[in-house]
């Protein structure tokens, strides 16, 4: 931990709710701890400026707005550290600010955006690559959620990279929330669960494809959710879901199936076994970090053999492992690495 912390911190996103994801809960909730410790956060995002769909992804709002009204909301904000965690407008236009007035900041990278838009368009990785360098390159600091992203960011030519560990609710997240009557969950065993955008990048069809015996339940929604659901009719697609009724899915599943190659960390991955539910995913960024070789789950480039062992998996190893986590102290890794402004 630093020896002065900030009064004030800014954080700079453009993904904000009503969006459901990994970088929404984990900014949200590091949020929340620094204002348990008298830290006042306060949260520069789309909802405070005219939005326009993200094209091919609608539901994604980005902002649409000048540099001059988001610089003025910055210096309103009085902070002592700006923390800016995504690369879209909002994040482009506050990198430009803290550059040209010469004030620190950190940056996350939290999606692997060049494999992201290659999935989507034939764009060369090197081409992606350059303008992420460009982007994080200016911040005291890039946060990154695992060590094998460090090292292939590094290898990518970045010199500022640092580690910033996501953290888990376990008393939301617990086997306490199983639901084991049939009635009550009518989804024939063994089940099969991904949570998640329904989206290209998310590689959900590999999960889909798969011949698993019992049932194969899809929660989530995106752009690829209308043509998966009348390709795949055999798989229950639920939609989004949060609080208890997405906890009660992440006990009551037997597998948790994450066939993303792209992510950058995977805060999914610590939900369900923090619910107690194994993990079955691919070798990759993500999951290599948050299970590698620990007894909770099983990566194989064979993602049908790694779903079928899963199931053999301690349910308990899966909780006690996932108590090693904590936003607590994911925050205090932030706050390591977020520059204070100078007076």
């Amino acid at each position: 931990m630093p020896d002065t912390l900030p009064k004030t911190v800014l954080i700079v996103t453009d993904a904000w709710h009503p969006q459901i994801n990994g970088v929404v809960r984990s900014i949200e909730r590091v949020g929340e701890e620094m204002s348990a410790r008298g830290i006042k956060v306060k949260f520069l995002t789309p909802l405070q400026f005219k939005t326009l769909p993200m094209p091919g992804y609608g539901e994604i709002r980005l902002s649409r707005t000048r540099a001059k009204p988001v610089h003025e909301k910055i210096e309103a904000a009085g902070a002592d550290a700006i923390h800016i965690a995504t690369e879209g407008p909002l994040g482009l236009i506050a990198r430009r600010y803290c550059v040209r007035n010469n004030v620190p900041f950190s940056t996350a990278y939290h999606t692997q955006f060049p494999e992201y838009l290659r999935a989507r368009l034939p764009v060369p990785l090197r081409w992606s690559y350059r303008y992420m360098r460009w982007f994080h390159g200016p911040a005291r600091f890039c946060l990154v959620g695992t060590p094998h992203l460090k090292k292939l960011l590094e290898g990518q030519g970045f010199t500022n990279v640092a580690i910033w560990s996501k953290g888990v609710d376990t008393a939301l997240f617990s086997p306490d929330k199983r639901v084991t009557d049939a009635t009550l969950f009518p989804h024939p065993r063994p089940v099969f669960l991904y949570v998640g955008r329904v989206a290209v990048e998310k590689n959900v069809e590999a999960f889909l494809k798969l011949d698993l015996p019992g049932s194969k339940l899809v929660v989530g929604g995106g752009p690829s959710h209308k043509r998966l659901q009348e390709a795949y009719p055999g798989a229950a697609f639920l939609g989004s879901k949060q609080g208890e009724e997405l906890a009660r899915l992440f006990a009551s599943a037997d597998v948790f199936v994450f066939p993303s190659r792209t992510d950058t960390f995977g805060l999914v991955l610590l939900e369900a076994l923090s619910s107690g539910t194994p993990v079955a995913a691919y070798p990759v960024t993500g999951p290599i970090d948050v299970i590698g070789d620990a007894p909770v789950g099983v990566l194989d480039d064979d993602l049908r053999v790694a779903a079928l062992k899963a199931l053999e998996v301690s349910r308990a190893a899966c909780r006690e492992y996932a108590l090693r986590f904590s936003w607590e102290a994911s925050t205090d890794q932030f706050l390591q690495y977020l520059p204070l402004i100078p007076r």
